[in-house]
Parts: structure tokens; C-alpha cells; sequence
């Protein structure tokens, strides 16, 4: 067998495929082929499949696991708890980071520069990612930062689901405002810009803006 016996390397692969709806919502995952591809036995799969339903990627429905729903009540939900708990993971970013930490986002900010029309959703969501989870790994709460990547994930999926292309200035301008708000320590700043780019992600989503 390979090293994707591992049941956090299948719960991580799945995932993936998951958010990049490769395994798209209400999609059925049969356990004997999902063993069949990763060249493993149904245990590890198995493992990996309880972890994907406690973190609500996949639930059980009738007698198998489904990709859970995308839902507006899902996103409604999760962008209740954004609203509180990263305008924290921001504010604590902005009075834990060291210098060091800002030079990784002075880097990230430049990286943002690279980005075109020709970049894929699938790439301008993976960095935005990356954005927030520096962030929230500045602020230096791991159960904090955990939880907030876990919502975030699942809002992803959200965003690929668009049927058009993402802007990527107008996607990667509030990221830059925030970034910006933690060099100058300015708080009602950076609460303005995250809860700002909180409701414009879901407007997007939701084809409203």
C-alpha cells in the first residue's frame, strides 16, 4: 500500500476534492471504490469518512455518505461566526506580529501583483486562503485559527461554485485594505475592512454585487 494509507492524508485529498467540487454537492462516495482508488482497504477510508462528516463535508444519507449540500442557511450560519470570531483573529494579528511575520505579508501583498485575468478561480481561492491563514497564524490561537480555516474552507466551496470568472482586483483589494489596516495598527480599520469583505463575499456569492 502507499503512504495514502494514512487516514489524515485521505480525510486531506477528499477535502480538496471536495472545496474544488470535484466531488460535487450531494455526490454519492461509495467506500469500495474510494478504496479502489487510493489502493488502500476500506478501513483507512472509513477513518477518513467519520472526520469528513464531523467537520460537515459529507453527511450520511439514507445508507451512504453524500457530499453535504451547498445551502443558503450554510452560509448564512457560517458568516455569522466570521463576523465575530475573525474581526478577533485580526485585531490579535495586528497586536501579536512581529516583524518577521509582517515581511510574510509584505510578501504575500506583492504576490497579489502576479495575479491576472487568466488566473483560475481555482487559484485566486487557494491564495485567498493562504491570506487568511497567515493571518489567523499571526494571531497566535491554533484553536482559534482552526476553527476560522474550517468555516473559510467550506465558504470556498461556495466561491467555486460561481459560473463566472472571479475578478481578481476587486477579489484582492479588501485583502489588501486589511493587510494594510494590521501595518498601521489601525483597529476601527481593520474592523471596518473585515467585516466589509466578509458581506461583499457573500454578496458576490449570491450575484447580488
Amino acid at each position: 500500500m502507499t503512504s495514502q494509507s494514512d487516514p489524515n492524508e485521505i480525510f486531506s485529498a477528499l477535502r480538496r476534492k471536495i472545496i474544488h467540487l470535484e466531488l460535487p454537492p450531494e455526490s454519492v462516495l461509495n467506500l469500495s471504490d474510494l478504496a479502489k482508488a487510493f489502493d488502500v482497504s476500506r478501513t483507512p477510508i472509513k477513518e477518513a469518512l467519520i472526520s469528513l462528516q464531523a467537520e460537515e463535508w459529507i453527511m450520511w444519507h439514507g445508507s451512504r455518505f453524500i457530499v453535504t449540500p451547498l445551502s443558503l442557511e450554510r452560509i448564512r450560519e457560517i458568516t455569522e461566526i466570521r463576523m465575530v470570531l475573525e474581526v478577533k483573529a485580526n485585531i490579535w494579528a495586528m497586536e501579536r506580529m512581529t516583524p518577521l511575520e509582517w515581511e510574510e505579508l509584505d510578501r504575500i501583498r506583492q504576490e497579489i501583483s502576479g495575479f491576472s485575468e487568466k488566473s483560475s478561480n481555482e487559484s485566486i481561492i487557494d491564495f485567498d486562503f493562504t491570506i487568511h491563514h497567515t493571518i489567523f497564524k499571526i494571531a497566535k490561537n491554533v484553536q482559534l485559527a482552526k476553527l476560522l480555516e474550517r468555516l473559510l474552507s467550506h465558504y470556498l466551496r461556495f466561491w467555486l461554485s460561481i459560473p463566472r470568472q472571479i475578478d481578481h482586483t476587486i477579489f484582492f483589494e479588501e485583502a489588501l485594505e486589511l493587510i494594510e489596516a494590521i501595518r498601521l495598527k489601525d483597529e476601527p480599520l481593520i474592523r471596518e475592512c473585515t467585516t466589509n469583505h466578509i458581506r461583499n463575499s457573500v454578496a458576490q456569492i449570491m450575484g447580488t454585487r
